[in-house]
């Protein structure tokens, strides 16, 4: 019942509801020893191996306090309700291991799952690029990916 509360309320304020930003505490973020960004700018991502279970899932979904896919924070969109996402995005290293995994709505308005992937591509082209460090893109994604969103992209 109290997230159907909260659910009313943040509709009606215009207040995101979902966890926008991970709990550091929870997930602090872990990367994959020795891939540096010159590695990582030579991986096709999406077409590499991924090694997050349904276990590590639903490990994330315990330590957060969601049901799971099913939980009412995983606001609808679609057929798509929630992912558990990488903290610091794989494209730039980021550990398939459960402190850099959170539960985050694809639903949730403005900031959402969908807005978070774009920012991570761009962050990788970034640091393709020379434009960036990887470890100053995986700070931006730690330090709450929102504000690094607004800089590339503005408000949503």
């Amino acid at each position: 019942m109290r997230y159907v509360w909260v659910f009313l309320i943040s509709v009606l304020t215009g207040v995101a509801w979902a966890d926008d930003v991970p709990n550091l505490e929870i997930t602090p973020g872990a990367v994959r020893a020795g891939l540096t960004g010159e590695k990582i700018c030579e991986i096709k991502w999406g077409r590499d191996e991924r090694h997050v279970t349904a276990k590590m899932k639903q490990q994330v979904f315990d330590l957060y306090g969601y049901s799971g896919y099913d939980d009412p924070r995983c606001v609808p969109a679609g057929k798509r309700r929630c992912e558990i996402d990488h903290l610091i995005s794989r494209e730039l290293g980021g550990a398939d291991e459960i402190k850099n995994l959170w539960p985050q709505a694809y639903g949730t308005s403005p900031w959402n799952a969908v807005l978070k992937d774009k920012l991570e591509n761009r962050l990788n082209k970034e640091m393709c690029a020379g434009k960036i460090t990887l470890p100053e893109a995986r700070d931006m994604l730690v330090n709450d990916w929102r504000k690094a969103y607004i800089k590339y992209y503005g408000e949503p």
